[in-house]
């Protein structure tokens, strides 16, 4: 543990006009108030703050960020307040400990919302000030150093899931990669015990049967370089070994396998250096096709920059090589800790775009798991790049499509897509997009995000913003339904209502406004009798048990999947007679008057509907049976399309010589429409039978 002066030296050594009296204050203050208490290891707690506040000043940071590293646990652990904090250190360091303590585990929460909730609050305090962010990452890396001294197995693999899950991940955000290595390596020892110990192992073997190679291979490419005139420092090392484990489970291989365990790292003077050391390397060996990568014209998100290729050393050895200058390494490893500003312009650097888009995920997340998922999505590694036809770059997940590209241009964008030019070509929005391409978004301004979209998308952005919008116009159509229920049951009260009665019914029922109370309705969460009884207290003294409904509701206009679902059982059409269930919480499943579910509905509230003039088309499902001859399946789809329906589904479902028989999804506009279709097919010398089903 370091000393109290050795810290302030530490500080002092980088940050020469640092208030030494303060930084002196804060370690006594942490070790006077955690006193006696002690960690799973048995050493002082305060070791802890301390040993975090080691690491901030290993990244040369700011005081406050020093400070702020040594309280980080005295409000969450001890008597002090923020207010003590203020009142001792300053409001800066005040609102960093405060940022960083609601960080702190929930620890009455399931394992999942605990996470979720703990993101959350981490992202809301990160958009405030990205310190908030390298202090918990350094108080995580230490806590996962000391890991193995909690007795509790089980505790140790959810510190070591949600290490992999979260904190990893984000440190390779913000490009802090040495912490990244550190964290996932700790992690992986507990998830993954018995992999650890077999990989660990078989890389102790290769040292001892192979002694220096590393230095080696090196020393060959450092020779080669200065013979080209390059000073470079070159060094390697084995690959650790989650990478290995994460790279045998990638590519469904065993460790013999994996080439590439070696990787070395070369560093030099300029940016003009590392294309002419990648030139002499790329003669001297051969190249692996496929495995270079520039970072250094086109950065990653986090600003990590590199060139990174891989050769084939001695005939056979492949070797990874990443070649930079010394100050790009520097930022490489600790990321935007390297090169913080804080002091410049009085505000933090480093207000990135995916810090951005995590924020908006924050608020567009329906609930905690949902934002758990969202995120994941959006921190995780293995990018691609693309560009606007105007030449601006957005970096996206490997798998990312047209849409997943909208979204990250802009939220809206997203929202009104309707097609997409890959490359000058119009293609469908679900292609992924490979690197390089040029996409190019056509909106439409009465466009909204379509549910069929989450089928297909990758990013976390993309998912919360369809996600909501989804919600949004669901909830939009279930109200809809909500009020011509409500004008029902208005109806059968004994007094007329006004906005007097109605306002009195919202307090009554601890609703916050119309809208709401329609929701409720046509969620079925207020029965006809609880309305009424709220508009006109006693309304419903006299009144029998089932209360008839007066006339049929239409669901004209509203759209299928969000105020109301078309049951599967019994694909009603417009023009069949239909009736309504409604479940507590749900939207309307309509179906049609004879289905043979309706005898299980017994859960649900019956509601009367109509389609309403000119509704919109549906499915409607035939099983038809063919005769097996040549041309008897295009005669069937010729007779469809004569009749300008299209298949949605064809499925075989029977084979019995000398006949096939299939059952067919066709989107219609009507039973009329179907019906033709019908006795068009039973017409057909092809067509043995043809009903609906």
């Amino acid at each position: 543990m370091l000393r109290q002066y050795e810290l302030v030296e530490r500080v002092k050594e980088y940050d020469p006009d640092a208030d030494e009296a303060l930084l002196n204050r804060a370690y006594v203050y942490t070790v006077q108030k955690h006193g006696s208490q002690k960690r799973a290891s048995g050493d002082p707690y305060f070791s802890h703050p301390v040993e975090v506040a080691g690491l901030m000043t290993d990244l040369k940071l700011d005081q406050e960020t020093i400070i702020t590293a040594l309280l980080h646990d005295t409000v969450e652990d001890t008597l002090a307040t923020i207010e003590d904090i203020e009142l001792l250190f300053g409001k800066d360091v005040a609102r960093l400990v405060d940022g960083v303590t609601k960080l702190s585990k929930i620890e009455q929460m399931p394992e999942n919302e605990r996470a979720a909730e703990n993101l959350r609050k981490f992202l809301l305090a990160m958009s405030e000030d990205l310190r908030v962010l390298l202090v918990k990452l350094a108080d995580r890396l230490h806590n996962m150093r000391t890991l193995h001294f909690i007795k509790n197995p089980e505790k140790r693999r959810r510190i070591a899931r949600e290490t992999m899950d979260i904190y990893a991940p984000l440190a390779e955000r913000v490009g802090m990669y040495e912490y990244m290595r550190e964290m996932q390596l700790l992690a992986f020892e507990q998830l993954e015990p018995e992999a650890y110990a077999t990989i660990t192992s078989r890389l102790e073997q290769i040292r001892s049967t192979e002694g220096g190679q590393v230095d080696a291979i090196a020393l060959n490419m450092k020779q080669a370089l200065a013979e080209a005139g390059l000073e470079v420092e070159v060094w390697g090392r084995e690959k650790h070994p989650y990478s290995i484990w994460k790279k045998m489970a990638e590519r469904h291989v065993s460790f013999e396998q994996v080439t590439d365990i070696m990787a070395f790292r070369v560093l030099t003077s300029s940016v003009e250096d590392c294309y002419r050391a990648l030139g002499v390397l790329h003669t001297v060996w051969k190249s692996v096709p496929g495995r270079f990568k520039d970072y250094i014209s086109t950065p990653k998100t986090n600003g990590y920059r590199s060139l990174h290729t891989t050769l084939i050393h001695a005939g056979s050895m492949r070797v990874e090589v990443q070649i930079r200058t010394r100050e790009m390494h520097r930022t490489n490893e600790f990321g935007l800790a390297a090169h913080w500003a804080y002091k410049q312009a009085g505000r933090p650097d480093g207000e990135v775009g995916w810090l951005r888009d995590l924020i908006e995920i924050v608020d567009a997340s329906h609930d905690a798991e949902e934002l758990l998922e969202h995120t994941r999505l959006a921190v995780y590694q293995n990018r691609i790049f693309a560009f606007t036809p105007k030449g601006a770059l957005f970096q996206l997940p490997k798998g990312a499509t047209a849409v997943d590209f909208a979204f990250a241009v802009h939220t809206d964008l997203g929202a009104q897509t309707v097609g997409a030019k890959i490359n000058g070509r119009h293609m469908p929005l679900r292609t992924q997009l490979n690197n390089g391409d040029v996409v190019e978004i056509i909106k439409g301004s009465s466009a909204e995000p379509q549910l069929s979209w989450l089928g297909f998308v990758v990013t976390g952005k993309a998912r919360a913003s369809i996600r909501r919008a989804v919600r949004l116009k669901e909830r939009a159509e279930i109200a809809e339904i909500g009020a011509k229920l409500f004008e029902e049951i208005v109806e059968r009260l004994p007094a007329k209502v006004g906005k007097k009665a109605i306002k009195a019914a919202l307090e009554r029922l601890e609703l916050g406004d119309e809208e709401d109370l329609m929701f409720a309705i046509g969620s079925a969460k207020l029965t006809d009798r609880m309305v009424m009884e709220a508009l006109v207290p006693g309304s419903t003294r006299d009144l029998p048990e089932e209360m008839p409904q007066g006339r049929a509701i239409s669901i004209k206009g509203l759209t299928p999947g969000m105020g109301f679902t078309l049951a599967e059982c019994c694909h009603p059409l417009p023009g069949d007679r239909i009736v309504g269930l409604r479940r507590k919480g749900k939207g309307v499943e309509v179906h049609a008057i004879d289905c043979l579910e309706l005898a299980n509905g017994e859960d649900a509230d019956w509601v009367d509907l109509s389609w309403g003039e000119h509704s919109h088309g549906a499915v409607g499902r035939l099983n038809i049976t063919l005769y097996n001859r040549p041309g008897t399946l295009a005669e069937m789809a010729g007779t469809f399309a004569r009749n300008n329906a299209n298949v949605m589904n064809l499925e075989l479902t029977q084979r019995d010589d000398p006949f096939h028989t299939y059952a067919v999804d066709l989107e219609v506009q009507d039973l009329a429409h179907l019906t033709r279709i019908v006795s068009s097919l039973r017409a057909s010398d092809s067509v043995a039978e043809a009903e609906r089903i």
